[in-house]
């Protein structure tokens, strides 16, 4: 199954239709602005029949059309890709895999490499300034004739301010047609992680400014069973509100967690209705004109004025009339 960055788009705008797996929070290339702040020596999977299961429970659900594949650097563990892609593909599932390319560096690529790559529908290969100190043009580039010379669709991410060089090295690695075998997927800068002491947020707005969120209901699920409902970095660290994660030790309390993301109003409703209109929710009224740094920002303080379990009328009401309306 051959995806695009619209295709990847698309399914992650449909409530159930796609997930993330979070394969590994190691990654040996060491980047001034990593969000997650993965290092060679951060957590891996350590038990793989929970994640054997893990990779179970997402390729037997009906609804999933696709797994966005990240860490860290999935390619460093290798045991885990290989079990992750092999179960997915063979599900029939679309499986959009995340890198920076850093497997490159030998002139020969290793066959199960190329066999990993081959079996997914489409890669997000990273680079920006920060990237290039640690993976010269010269890896890149054989990175990206690699992932194409397997028949996949290529997506290179960029800060935007890198595109210019970005599509200097697509040139360089295919020619001016390049356009036909990839894409580019520009990218702001995240003031997460590493990246925090980089980045500032450019300003603040009303709550009730703020539209939709586009990755509300798109759960993922990490190598040891923590299941967050969206997938933004410092969640996935273990910040922000609790709400918005769930520790489970057992496959069917994952398999709980991510329907109760799916379907969750609040969510459901950030997505289709945006945060600025709920904030007219009685529930979240004294929000309206606060000042908030990003929709995460407003989701997180929103989701601590939220019962674990919301089956508020009105939300789930305006939902349904959203997502029926075809706003999602």
């Amino acid at each position: 199954m051959r995806m695009t960055l619209g295709d990847v788009s698309y399914d992650r705008s449909i409530p159930g239709r796609s997930a993330g797996l979070y394969l590994t929070a190691r990654c040996p290339v060491g980047c001034a602005h990593c969000s997650v702040d993965s290092r060679p020596d951060s957590p891996t999977i350590s038990d793989f029949n929970l994640f054997t299961e893990i990779v179970q429970e997402l390729s037997g659900r009906k609804a999933l059309n696709s797994v966005g594949i990240s860490g860290g650097e999935p390619f460093v563990e290798r045991r885990g890709l290989v079990i992750a892609i092999n179960e997915l593909s063979e599900a029939g599932k679309g499986i959009a895999l995340f890198t920076s390319g850093v497997w490159a560096q030998p002139a020969e690529i290793p066959k199960w490499i190329r066999s990993a790559i081959r079996k997914v529908s489409c890669v997000f290969l990273s680079t920006d300034t920060y990237h290039a100190a640690n993976i010269d043009d010269a890896v890149f580039i054989r990175a990206i004739q690699t992932i194409v010379s397997e028949n996949v669709w290529l997506i290179v991410q960029v800060l935007r301010r890198d595109i210019d060089s970005a599509t200097r090295l697509l040139d360089e690695a295919l020619g001016l047609d390049w356009p036909s075998f990839a894409e580019i997927s520009p990218i702001s800068e995240l003031p997460y992680g590493r990246g925090a002491s980089l980045f500032e947020s450019s300003g603040s707005w009303p709550a009730h400014a703020f539209g939709r969120c586009s990755l509300s209901v798109s759960p993922l699920v990490r190598y040891d069973g923590m299941v967050a409902a969206c997938c933004n970095e410092e969640v996935i660290m273990g910040k922000g509100a609790g709400r918005l994660r769930r520790h489970c030790s057992t496959v069917d309390e994952i398999a709980t967690a991510l329907d109760d993301y799916v379907s969750d109003p609040l969510l459901r409703g950030l997505h289709s209705v945006g945060a600025g209109s709920i904030v007219s929710h009685p529930r979240y009224q004294t929000l309206e004109n606060e000042p908030f740094k990003s929709i995460c920002d407003l989701c997180w303080t929103m989701q601590r004025m939220t019962p674990g379990v919301d089956k508020d009328p009105v939300l789930k009401a305006a939902v349904l009339v959203a997502e029926v309306g075809g706003i999602s």
